[in-house]
């Protein structure tokens, strides 16, 4: 059976009416984006102008897993702040953690331990398999340091990514192919060097291209997401992360596991639901319940190789670390959220819940007989414009509809449903209920139902 075919004109005419509808709607979210004269771009970060519909909602409030605008719209958020907010919003046990640390023990940077900090370690630890822990103040400062970290032990110059990965903003990592050749990303902005002097690039699954690259011998570190989360969801093929870990021994380099997205996949993450056997993990933004945080653990053996290392400058001049990395009130935050809030029954539940949906989307886009994809990671679900699923990060950034992407992002805006931006990513916390799965599921049918195909 032929796939329909998309009435493109008339998809741009729907949109635009779709953004009338926001705009009319918004009109208090408006006057902030459009008085926000002091602000680049107008708003306090530059990504937070790419919200489909021209501006951005103005945030009143938050809780659990809804969001409130200053409009007085309230949205079921299955965006929680590109993970960041996985914990769902003001969780209240992050939240008493918080007040007691400000407001009865007080003090947030005084350069000093608390005991928080060796619990959420110790937590850490039971989770990822990995003795020694770190805290920064992102999951980037965190990949950053654990390079750094990678090119003094090895004594190696280069680090090794797979082509559409995303570490942040960690200069070595915003870099692509193009013909086989690695370029800066398109979007590079200001890169230090030529990033083929730093990094080399393989497609996510290319087994053969890895090992290829690894035998150079000058890798520090292959720097991997368990599945690429920045381009769609790209899961790994069966072998390839044995493979991969097979290929860095051999070839001396190390293995740093970011699960800063991945930590969807259940209560350890992709580290112990794919059975991965990292030297390094990278953690950021879910582990602490919106308050900044990053951290990273080490294996035994490199933990002692750092530490017994009398070149390495562990302190801020050297590269690892910073005056607020560490402090109490992230760190508090971190014990509260990990210990009491992103539980295994939390998981369970959240796990639970994306399935509904993925179920929900998967039966929705047969009967409109499109050929599109769901890929679920644990309590993470998303679609994409192509079938089947991609394999590398080249196939999903090659699926890319700006126009799809724009009318569905409005259309759930305007029935009260948010994604991620930027993503067609649905995320579910330990708050999000079957309701609101069951809403999204619906506002998404009647979004597909409403494309203008033949």
């Amino acid at each position: 059976m032929a796939s329909p075919s998309l009435d493109r004109a008339r998809l741009a005419e729907l949109v635009d009416g779709e953004r009338e509808k926001y705009r009319a709607a918004h009109p208090l979210s408006l006057r902030a984006a459009s008085g926000a004269a002091h602000l680049l771009a107008g708003v306090p970060m530059t990504w937070m102008a790419k919200w489909a519909g021209g501006f951005p909602l103005q945030l009143a409030g938050a809780r659990g897993a809804t969001v409130t605008d200053v409009d007085g719209y309230s949205y079921a958020d299955f965006c929680l702040g590109d993970t960041g907010a996985m914990a769902g919003h003001s969780p209240p046990a992050t939240m008493e953690a918080v007040r007691r640390r400000l407001m009865e023990d007080g003090g947030v940077t005084a350069m000093l331990p608390s005991s928080d900090a060796e619990l959420a370690g110790a937590e850490l630890a039971r989770r990822f398999g990995l003795p020694s822990w770190s805290f920064s103040l992102s999951a980037t400062d965190a990949n950053r340091w654990a390079i750094r970290i990678a090119r003094q032990v090895t004594r190696r110059p280069k680090i090794l990514v797979f082509n559409w990965c995303y570490h942040g903003s960690v200069d070595e990592t915003v870099a692509g192919l193009e013909d086989g050749r690695v370029v800066a990303r398109e979007g590079n902005v200001g890169a230090p060097v030529d990033p083929a002097i730093t990094t080399r690039v393989v497609e996510f699954n290319d087994v053969e291209a890895l090992e290829r690259e690894l035998a150079a011998g000058d890798v520090a570190a292959v720097l991997a997401e368990p599945a690429l989360t920045n381009i769609g969801i790209v899961l790994p093929d069966p072998g390839f992360h044995s493979a991969l870990r097979s290929l860095t021994r051999t070839a001396g380099t190390l293995l740093i596991i970011d699960e800063t997205h991945t930590i969807s996949a259940g209560p350890c993450g992709a580290t112990r639901a794919f059975a991965l056997e990292p030297d390094v993990v990278t953690l950021g933004k879910a582990i602490a319940g919106g308050i900044p945080v990053g951290a990273f653990g080490l294996s035994a053996e490199l933990a002692g190789l750092l530490l017994s290392d009398t070149e390495a400058d562990l302190v801020d001049v050297g590269g690892i670390g910073g005056t607020l990395a560490g402090n109490v009130l992230s760190t508090a935050a971190t014990r509260a959220t990990l210990c009491e809030v992103l539980t295994d029954e939390a998981f369970t539940s959240m796990i639970s819940l994306a399935e509904r949906y993925e179920a929900g989307a998967v039966s929705c886009l047969a009967r409109a007989g499109l050929p599109w994809s769901v890929t679920r990671l644990g309590a993470r679900a998303e679609f994409r414009y192509t079938a089947p699923a991609p394999r590398t990060g080249s196939e999903s950034a090659a699926a890319d509809d700006p126009l799809l992407d724009e009318w569905f992002h409005l259309f759930l805006a305007n029935r009260d449903v948010l994604l991620t931006p930027f993503h067609n990513m649905a995320l579910m916390c330990p708050a999000t209920t079957t309701a609101q799965v069951d809403a999204l599921v619906e506002v998404f049918t009647a979004a597909v139902d409403a494309l203008p195909y033949s």
